[in-house]
């Protein structure tokens, strides 16, 4: 069997593209729309909804990628996607984050839409590649851990830097830098080190394959529902961050540092996910994350202005689960794959992830859309003083949308079928047949 475990060193170079990568695409719902709202004065409600009909266009570009990637054509099977969508990303996040004065919302439409088709790019093959590398039921969740990881330590550099910009404009520039530096060196080493992966698939897969899987594999459709769902609730949480410490703690100032004690968390509490992966299964292992998320992140709603040390408590917290709410769940879609391998005779990896990947930015765009209107709706406004009652509204949802979700995510997943046993048994069959 391909029971690979890999040395740190192949694992890091896997994980290394991620870093760029994360510092951008993190900005784009934290920080982009109130970046356009208040330096470009841009209406919420119109960002959001451009956010969400961008998002629309992925339902179709992602699932098409996907596809491509599990062929032999000209671009390969992973690796030359990722090099391809470099120079995309580099291009339109410069452009994106470091707008000329006047830009309105023709430009932001633009840029994020190129960003948008750089990201389908680059990810969904690159995540497919990671699900390959091992057949190993622990050692995929170590791999996911490593890049979600590094992941995070991209999202610290991008909030450490629009922190030290001292104003929206300059950290966004700041952030532009770092993915411009970084992507091109990230995917050179990715590159080079890190073995292609190796298709078990008895059969080239059809384009209509891909609609198939949604309609012949029902623990794929509750995974990614599930995933969808949990989705909506870090959604809501990352889009209302900086409007929740700005406005409600009456501290913007500490918005960089909060969130690098969050993800900082999250990265030093990696060890401990690695260490669950290889004694319980993953789908409970992360139930268990989510149910202690939503004890943590409740704590939220009795918090008022001057009490952010107390909301830094929270961040780290709540922050020691982030790695496992990132890794586990694509983890656990690796083992699908094997099962939709067995069942059909193609390996159609990237096709799943390809879909995972709408779902991941339909739940961030639905989130961030129904978010900002919201905020609309109940008046609260970045140009004035906001009067008790939106400032409560706002910070409402906050507390408790993200606890509502992850609970009905736990409900879905805590006797998930595909467990340790299921997956090997399943990895036996379709590496036996192989051979």
């Amino acid at each position: 069997m391909q029971n690979a475990r890999f040395s740190p060193t192949i694992r890091a170079a896997y994980a290394l593209p991620a870093l760029p990568l994360a510092a951008m695409y993190f900005p784009v719902f934290v920080f982009l729309a109130e970046f356009y709202g208040e330096a470009h004065g841009l209406d919420l409600a119109a960002l959001g909804l451009i956010l969400l009909g961008i998002r629309l266009f992925d339902a179709v570009s992602d699932p098409i990628v996907g596809h491509l990637s599990d062929g032999t054509g000209i671009l390969g099977r992973r690796k030359l996607w990722l090099v391809a969508a470099t120079p995309v990303v580099m291009l339109a996040t410069w452009q994106l984050f470091v707008p000329p004065q006047g830009a309105g919302l023709v430009w932001f439409a633009w840029w994020l839409f190129l960003l948008t088709a750089g990201w389908t790019l680059a990810m969904t093959p690159y995540f497919a590649w990671g699900a390959e590398l091992s057949g190993d039921y622990s050692e995929r969740g170590r791999i996911a851990i490593w890049r979600e990881s590094a992941g995070l330590i991209g999202t610290i550099g991008a909030a450490v830097l629009y922190g030290i910009g001292g104003g929206s404009s300059e950290g966004m520039a700041l952030i532009a830098w770092q993915v411009v530096l970084l992507l091109p060196i990230a995917v050179g080493i990715c590159w080079w080190l890190v073995p292609d992966a190796t298709n078990y698939g008895r059969k080239a897969p059809a384009l209509l394959d891909v609609i198939a899987i949604l309609r012949d594999q029902p623990v794929f459709r509750r995974l990614i529902a599930a995933y969808f769902i949990n989705g909506l609730a870090n959604g809501i949480a990352a889009t209302l961050f900086v409007f929740f410490v700005s406005y409600r703690l009456g501290a913007p100032e500490m918005a960089g540092p909060l969130l690098v004690v969050y993800f900082g968390a999250a990265v030093l509490a990696a060890p401990l996910w690695n260490w669950l992966i290889g004694r319980y299964s993953k789908h409970r292992i992360w139930c268990w994350a989510m149910i202690y998320a939503g004890l943590v992140f409740v704590w939220t709603l009795a918090l008022g202005s001057g009490d952010w040390p107390f909301f830094a408590v929270i961040c780290v917290l709540s922050g020691a689960v982030l790695g496992a709410d990132l890794a586990l769940p694509s983890a656990i879609q690796a083992d699908l794959v094997d099962v939709a391998t067995a069942k059909s005779g193609a390996q159609q990896t990237g096709a799943f992830f390809a879909l995972w990947s709408v779902a991941t930015k339909l739940a961030l765009a639905v989130s961030g859309a129904l978010s900002l209107i919201y905020l609309d709706v109940v008046g609260f406004d970045l140009t004035v003083e906001n009067a008790p009652g939106p400032l409560g509204a706002m910070a409402l949802l906050y507390g408790c949308g993200p606890i509502a979700f992850k609970l009905i995510a736990v409900v879905m997943m805590w006797n998930f079928p595909v467990d340790r046993a299921e997956q090997e048994r399943t990895r036996a069959i379709i590496e036996g047949a192989a051979t």
